[in-house]
């Protein structure tokens, strides 16, 4: 195996050249670079990565916090993240907390031993100085922790609103919001947009507390459907609730969209893989893992960074649980 004195021998420099180069730390002149460079590349060298983070206290390790990998938009967000991660020369190392603040915390824990050298956090069950004092890199993704932290978010009021007023020039008359989980605060945005169209339209409606589950989404909708027979409009906080919702209406014998128009919020493909297909307000998911992970790099290398808060538009894609004709 060679070793960084075979490079320095064959590069005639020291080892302590060969060291400041590979570790970008400390003067090499010219000559002596590209030398080291020549060498490095003629005895196929790969620098133990273990061995530089001991020596720098860096690595080329981002930790992505995901709250739930069930859910199919976090993979696609995390697939974005990666593929731009790579092209800088970083590794994602992957972190599902399950909404678990103990969990979180032991990921956190053990990535900073591991001298990671930032963090992409899509989860907010930590409590905000936790993260504003890591003395690390952080961006946080699709929630926002702080106004110190620089975040990437969709602009989930105008969904909420979008969503709202799509069903309601659809003809849908008495509608339900199925919310997200009550401490999660692109949720509430998406609620507040909801009910900003409903006042404008004076259109009756009510909201349920509902995580981000198919299971439990089902469960809860069914309910709600049998005890008020006169909704004819359902908006999701996000397309997994949704598809919980078209599986209940399928449950009580509804015909979907002539009896119940359904929403989604996301833009998973899954969507365009249910049937009918679903209806949703999309978020850029790929744009928005890969604006996360560059403004992350830039931090850790030391760049400035144009923009604290990046927020997304969204976009209305209509499929099959939604009447094509605006009424």
């Amino acid at each position: 195996m060679t070793t960084i004195r075979d490079v320095a021998k064959k590069a005639g420099v020291s080892v302590a050249t060969v060291s400041r180069f590979l570790n970008g730390n400390g003067y090499v002149s010219q000559e002596a670079a590209i030398a080291v460079k020549a060498a490095v590349e003629e005895l196929n060298y790969e620098l133990n990565t273990v061995a530089r983070s001991l020596s720098t206290k860096k690595s080329n390790l981002i930790g992505l916090i995901l709250p739930d990998i069930t859910n199919p938009f976090f993979p696609e967000l995390a697939r974005a993240v990666e593929d731009v991660a790579l092209t800088y020369g970083y590794t994602v190392v992957l972190c599902n907390s399950d909404e678990d603040p103990k969990k979180e915390k032991n990921y956190i824990e053990t990535l900073k031993k591991k001298y990671i050298a930032g963090f992409i956090v899509t989860s907010n069950q930590l409590d905000t100085p936790h993260y504003a004092n890591l003395k690390l890199p952080v961006v946080a993704l699709d929630r926002v922790i702080n106004e110190q932290i620089p975040t990437v978010v969709s602009n989930n009021r105008q969904g909420g609103f979008m969503g709202a007023q799509a069903l309601v020039d659809r003809g849908s008359k008495n509608l339900l919001f199925l919310r997200g989980p009550e401490d999660f605060g692109s949720a509430n945005d998406r609620y507040i947009g909801f009910k900003d169209a409903m006042e404008r339209n004076s259109v009756a409606y009510e909201t349920v507390f509902c995580p981000f589950h198919f299971a439990e989404s089902e469960s809860i909708v069914e309910k709600i459907l049998q005890d008020n027979k006169d909704i004819d409009g359902i908006f999701a906080s996000s397309d997994v609730q949704a598809a919980g919702a078209l599986k209940a209406a399928h449950n009580l014998g509804l015909a979907v969209p002539k009896d119940l128009q359904i929403i989604g919020f996301d833009g998973i493909s899954m969507g365009e893989m249910m049937t009918p297909a679903l209806t949703t307000i999309a978020q850029d998911i790929y744009k928005m893992g890969a604006i996360a992970a560059r403004v992350l790099i830039k931090q850790i290398e030391g760049q400035p960074i144009d923009n604290f808060m990046n927020e997304i538009p969204v976009s209305l894609v209509v499929r099959g649980t939604t009447k094509g004709a605006v009424t």
